[in-house]
């Protein structure tokens, strides 16, 4: 019976792999391997036991000694436990049962949020929360433990202690980096009805070899998934700006672009008298694009005469307004097709 029950598994997880390929979000399914992958064992309501706040596995005569994150809640049951063990050798428990969230209370403030690697996201109110940087904090601790493991000859218990050892650093980096982005979304979302934020193409920033490192510290894409599950659940609104949009070159005073505002220019001055903090500026513009696009559908793109494709800007005008809001997203997923 319990071979029948692995088999099902084995089919779900197949089927929800192709789906992933087949919608575009991940790439083609591949054997899992016995070496690189994280060790997972997935139990179904009929292979565990959940009885006053204890977890007993299937042939297992005691409970397991787990340290819980947070209560399940109220009158809900569990219907799915998946066990797995990461690299570093710890064991987490998952566990799967229906919750609902309430909607929080309304408000009317709107936040735009400019990121960046020096001030993670500056706010449209003039605030910067700082960039933690896990990963430069605990580069030579880092770079000490791989040290340590190159000298342990391979195959000895010596060796596996060392790597180990190494894998508990990007753990902890991870744990840090995650627990920092999840009060942040939290904060931004219960403090705001709509959160704007810009479309960033974070897989070619990552080309720039010099800037690399400090953006893949800085998870920007992960702060964009935690917002975007966060706002669905609280009833909120996010809004994505165009990438194209000219957040830091353009005045939000009197609305003029530059041309050129090289990264090293935190300051500038604009024809009209107005001194913008570079980051500032970019965030009070996002929030103005965003809050346009929310209220009319309107485009943020500054009109031009010409498009790439080479038709008049009039008739590019429902093509450039890509932005709105998550709601608005979902319905024209879900639309039929009629062609």
């Amino acid at each position: 019976m319990a071979g029948c029950f692995g088999v099902r598994r084995a089919l779900r997880h197949l089927q929800t792999a192709f789906t992933n390929f087949f919608a575009k979000r991940a790439a083609y399914p591949r054997f899992k391997s016995r070496k690189r992958s994280r060790c997972s064992a997935e139990y179904t309501r009929s292979a565990f036991t959940w009885r006053d706040g204890r977890l007993t596995l299937a042939k297992m005569a005691e409970s397991l000694d787990v340290r819980w994150s947070r209560p399940l809640p109220e009158g809900s049951e569990p219907s799915t436990v998946t066990v797995s063990c990461d690299g570093a050798g710890r064991w987490f428990v998952s566990i799967l049962c229906q919750d609902t969230i309430p909607a929080a209370a309304f408000t009317d403030a709107a936040v735009g949020t400019d990121a960046g690697i020096s001030s993670l996201v500056t706010l449209s109110t003039g605030e910067k929360i700082a960039n933690p940087r896990h990963e430069r904090r605990d580069r030579a601790r880092l770079a000490k433990a791989q040290r340590s493991l190159s000298r342990k000859a391979p195959g000895s218990v010596n060796r596996d202690k060392a790597r180990r050892k190494v894998a508990r650093v990007p753990a902890r980096i991870a744990d840090r980096r995650r627990d920092f982005l999840h009060k942040l979304s939290t904060r931004l979302v219960r403090e705001n009805q709509t959160v704007v934020i810009e479309d960033l193409t974070v897989g070619d920033m990552l080309k720039n070899h010099t800037l690399a490192r400090a953006i893949s510290d800085a998870a920007w894409r992960e702060l964009r998934r935690m917002l975007e599950y966060k706002c669905a659940w609280y009833g909120r609104d996010l809004v994505v700006v165009d990438r194209w949009f000219p957040s830091t070159k353009l005045c939000g005073t009197c609305g003029t672009t530059h041309a050129k505002l090289p990264l090293d220019v935190r300051e500038w001055t604009c024809e009209c008298g107005s001194v913008h903090d570079r980051d500032v500026n970019a965030a009070r513009n996002i929030l103005a694009a965003g809050l346009a696009v929310s209220a009319c559908g309107d485009g943020v793109r500054p009109q031009r005469g010409s498009s790439r494709t080479g038709r008049s800007s009039a008739k590019q005008e429902t093509q450039w307004a890509t932005t709105g809001t998550l709601r608005l997203q979902a319905e024209e997923e879900v639309k039929p097709c009629t062609e």
